[in-house]
């Protein structure tokens, strides 16, 4: 093995980058195995082959043209995972249109936002999930719908959206989603065909929104190449084949679901499975056993509430072999338990960033125990990674530094955000990370931090710029700092350190009510302290670092070790 001296590793393999759009590849995988299970939703009790996929994505994909939808213009989905979630992934991607996935947790304010800020024209969204009813916020936010025709939408406060397409009960001035299949007319149909050939592995393909320290949610704009050859060999540091099971508990409007999840079984035949809208570690448990999965996706936590479940000695897990651990720090001591508890002898650790399609650094099956529990793994196949110190300068192999990633991967931008986009990539296309980590003298990395204050609660990124510039628009509020505090389930929890205005009384719970409703449920601070004042250094910057150690300490929280 190769001994680094410097922080710079750069990924081989004696294999080539895919130079297909999705569509095209999708085509061929169907081609080539089209008897063979595509995709399992146990929830919807619907099992279907490749061929049987294909003619589900090729009649939504015509019907979306049918709508006056052209190549580039944007289509937005707010739903959990399902069936109606894949389709639209490989129809959007073979009609050219821009998949922008948006949030299930999320709620009006930030809806709306993303929506404009994409200049969604379509939307596809559930009608209800849970206490979450999703066509009842669309109607509150364009109340205009009712009184359309559909597909033809003039809303004050939504300019852009045009048309909304309901996965369940539709309302007055929607489709439902089984309607848009019916929809498509001859000349449509040819329309998508004639498609194919214009369409570059080059062109945006995907928005999917990551938090920004501004307070606003950043459109990271990902492209055909990045997000399919990313899935490609994260599947092959699994050793996928056409034989594989994957079990997806994962949601789709992230990276982890739809690249790591959905790309890596169509780039290798394998079967993509479903065991719920939402996850539930006994359905997933139950689904493994039923379905005979022989690999497994989740965040720590998921694989933690998976394995304390007290019924998880009665399922049989012995098809297990891998999947990925990912979107959190890894506790070691869980780690090995996955290992040794579930059969998964060969379950790999990945680390990236939406931003970068998302992963650049993956551990192997053939990596030892040892190394697999306490690195996240080496370089992908044809990116490169350098650490670099506060002036930018390559540090020697084993010191800590900001990651910085450049490849096929980066995504193109920013939509619509250049100014943002200069600031996370540089002259050089190195897309600048944020995190700090360091890269021994065998290529394996170590995250061993962030630069920036970052919260990551249950695989969930949160910055908590974003939360105080929600909450600076609480009257009573005079400032506010929120920093994460470990916490044994979720990894991290938020806090929110208030100062309120003079004269003004308020209750943690009451912060919390202002919060409901306007901001995704796991971006409201579990605790909330009052103060008089923060600490701060000489030149006035608050040290947030200090209000995290005095919050540990006085709520008397203590760090799990982790990989």
């Amino acid at each position: 093995m190769s001994v680094f001296k410097k922080s710079y590793v750069i990924g081989r393999s004696d294999k080539p980058l895919i130079g297909e759009t999705i569509g095209d590849y999708f085509d061929s995988v169907a081609a080539r195995w089209p008897g063979r299970d595509a995709l399992v939703v146990r929830h919807q009790n619907i099992k279907w082959s490749w061929a049987e996929l294909k003619s589900q994505v090729d009649s939504f994909a015509a019907g979306l043209i049918s709508l006056g939808l052209k190549k580039g213009d944007r289509v937005g989905i707010w739903s959990t995972n399902n069936a109606e979630w894949v389709v639209t992934q490989f129809a959007t991607a073979k009609a050219g249109l821009i998949l922008v996935n948006i949030n299930p947790a999320y709620r009006l304010a930030e809806v709306e936002y993303a929506l404009n800020k994409a200049g969604i024209k379509a939307l596809i969204t559930l009608d209800r999930f849970k206490t979450s009813d999703y066509t009842g916020m669309v109607k509150t936010l364009a109340p205009e719908l009712a009184q359309s025709e559909p597909g033809k939408l003039c809303a004050a406060s939504l300019p852009h959206l045009k048309t909304v397409i309901v996965i369940g009960e539709k309302i007055s001035g929607s489709y439902g989603f089984g309607e848009i299949c019916g929809l498509a007319s001859e000349a449509d149909k040819k329309a998508l065909a004639d498609l194919a050939a214009d369409l570059q592995f080059d062109d945006p393909i995907n928005i999917q929104f990551t938090s920004g320290t501004t307070g606003f949610p950043k459109g990271a704009t990902l492209t055909h190449h990045g997000i399919l050859n990313n899935g490609f060999f994260i599947g092959e540091a699994m050793r996928l084949t056409e034989q594989d099971r994957l079990c997806i508990p994962v949601p789709l409007y992230h990276c982890f679901g739809m690249v790591l999840g959905n790309l890596a079984c169509l780039t290798h035949g394998s079967t993509m499975v479903y065991p719920d809208e939402f996850f539930d570690p006994q359905k997933v448990l139950e689904t493994v056993e039923a379905e005979r999965c022989t690999a497994l996706h989740g965040v720590p936590t998921m694989f933690i509430a998976e394995l304390d479940h007290p019924d998880f000695k009665k399922y049989d897990l012995s098809t297990l072999r891998t999947g990925i651990m990912a979107g959190a720090p890894c506790p070691i001591e869980f780690m090995r338990r996955v290992i040794s508890e579930m059969n998964m002898s060969e379950v790999t650790i990945a680390y990236g960033m939406t931003e970068t399609s998302p992963v650049s650094f993956q551990s192997s099956f053939d990596d030892p125990i040892e190394r697999r529990v306490t690195s996240v793994g080496r370089i992908q196949p044809y990116l490169e990674v350098k650490i670099v110190d506060m002036e930018g300068r390559i540090v020697p192999a084993g010191t800590p530094g900001e990651l910085l990633t450049r490849g096929y991967s980066v995504m193109q931008g920013y939509w619509d955000d250049p100014e943002r986009t200069a600031e996370a990539i540089d002259a050089g296309r190195w897309m600048h990370t944020g995190d700090l980590a360091t890269i021994d003298e065998d290529g394996y990395c170590n995250i061993v931090g962030r630069i920036k204050d970052m919260v990551i609660r249950g695989g969930e990124n949160i910055y908590p710029r974003e939360i105080e510039e929600f909450l600076y628009r609480n009257p009573k509020v005079s400032d506010v700092q929120v920093v994460g505090v470990p916490d044994h389930k979720y990894g991290e929890e938020l806090c929110a350190l208030i100062k309120l205005r003079e004269g003004e009384t308020a209750t943690a719970e009451e912060v919390r009510e202002f919060c409901k409703g306007q901001i995704a449920h796991y971006k409201i601070p579990r605790y909330v302290k009052f103060v008089d004042s923060f600490p701060m250094t000489v030149t006035g910057k608050i040290q947030k670092f200090v209000l995290r150690e005095q919050m540990s300490e006085e709520l008397g929280l203590k760090e799990a070790k982790t990989a």
